[in-house]
């Protein structure tokens, strides 16, 4: 991975300096996105591995898809000039093709072949009539009228063409694509090697579930859900587990992170506070810098370098780390990926609830979706908006995504919903 991009006369942890004030989301989205490159490396793996993985080189189709006209139903291959309009036609069968094995030459005039689903059309053929409309007589086959030329007939390239680019390099492969590198004839594919971040957490008060929690601690669900989002983007995570909140530990974890791994996040823990390590640590091996964004939940956010590995500091709340991380980040880890750093399209649903907010303000509101009198969606919001409450996460289908300019939501409203699925893998 290259280091973040930073214009000439700063340093490097300078590119993640925030604008004055506070960051509009789309903002903040677009400075993540503009502060950092891929340069992982690739490799080559076979298809049954590359579902997730981003590829690294175009896929280009060295020959059509399909590679010959065939048909597309069991049935009888004819020329459509053969046959009659406005009647049946009676036609002499003069072949048997089956799908692999291709016609011994053209087909006979004045005759019909029979001919199954995706066998390779004779010369001489431009119709197949399923065999469900014809029917036999002896060595001949009756033919319906008003076959129209060409019906259940696939051209050779009707699919690809030699020559044609079918994959893009940044895409993240899915079943689809995986299946279409098949189609050409891959059996290997080159893709990026896997992004590798390193997640932790701090704080005396943290424990590790299944471990005992006396009074004043709590269970670190944080790093638990950050690292299971971030294996759902096809990241390799490692779990640096809780860091002891001592400043040599903290610096030592974090230097260690840096030299083995693409991208450190973290969420809560960095703060002006005595106790707080993390910031003194990430400040002395390359840099920190704390944005406030205009987003509810999830207004603080902290990013930096430590070295040339670039840092993420989430808020720390669970409901608010897991929407930063979904809403704002996640571009960003894309391209550090070396995946086309999108964000989903919403849906337009309406609003099962009325609202009211802060004009200037972006907020996400945990939603799940039920049906519409119309048709379309109705979300209905979670009663609170507590960005400690991680059963609304797990209520919830997505977030109902609240522009800065709205200032109120009534019922009947429409509304841009965002699914968690569309976020989350």
């Amino acid at each position: 991975m290259s280091p973040p991009r930073t214009p000439a006369g700063r340093s490097a942890a300078d590119c993640f300096a925030p604008d004055a004030g506070t960051l509009r989301v789309d903002a903040a989205i677009a400075a993540l996105v503009g502060a950092v490159d891929c340069r992982l490396g690739t490799e080559t793996v076979p298809l049954h591995r590359a579902r997730g993985r981003v590829l690294a080189a175009p896929v280009v189709s060295a020959r059509p898809v399909p590679p010959h006209d065939n048909s597309a139903v069991d049935g009888y291959a004819v020329s459509a000039g053969d046959l009659d309009a406005d009647g049946e036609t009676r036609l002499p069968v003069s072949a048997r093709i089956a799908a692999g094995h291709p016609p011994e030459g053209p087909l006979a005039a004045g005759t019909a072949a029979r001919i199954f689903t995706g066998a390779v059309l004779p010369a001489g053929a431009d119709t197949v009539v399923p065999q469900e409309a014809c029917r036999t007589d002896g060595g001949a086959v009756v033919l319906p009228a008003g076959v129209r030329r060409g019906a259940n007939r696939r051209q050779a390239g009707e699919d690809v063409r030699a020559g044609d680019t079918v994959i893009v390099p940044g895409t993240r492969l899915r079943a689809q694509e995986v299946g279409l590198a098949a189609a050409v004839g891959l059996d290997r594919i080159e893709v990026r090697r896997r992004l590798r971040a390193a997640v932790f957490s701090t704080g005396d008060e943290i424990r590790e579930p299944g471990a005992e929690a006396p009074p004043g601690c709590i269970y670190d669900s944080n790093r638990h859900v950050v690292s299971a989002l971030l294996d759902g983007l096809g990241v390799e995570v490692t779990d640096l587990g809780i860091l002891p909140d001592r400043f040599d530990a903290v610096r030592d974890g974090l230097a260690a992170a840096a030299a083995g791994h693409d991208l450190i996040v973290t969420s809560g823990g960095v703060s002006t506070g005595e106790e707080d390590h993390v910031k003194a640590a990430v400040g002395l091996l390359g840099g920190l810098h704390f944005w406030r964004i205009a987003v509810r939940p999830g207004r603080p956010l902290s990013v930096g370098l430590v070295g040339d590995v670039p840092f993420v500091g989430l808020p720390g709340n669970p409901v608010a780390a897991m929407a930063t991380l979904l809403m704002v980040v996640r571009p960003m880890v894309l391209k550090l990926a070396g995946a086309v750093p999108e964000t989903p399209l919403p849906a337009r649903v309406r609003a099962g609830f009325d609202f009211r907010k802060r004009v200037g303000r972006r907020e996400w509101l945990r939603a799940r979706l039920g049906p519409g009198g119309d048709g379309v969606p109705v979300a209905q919001r979670f009663p609170s908006e507590g960005s400690g409450i991680l059963t609304s996460m797990v209520w919830a289908d997505g977030l109902v995504d609240l522009p800065e300019e709205l200032a109120a939501v009534a019922v009947g409203d429409l509304v841009d919903f965002v699914p968690f699925r569309d976020l989350t893998g």
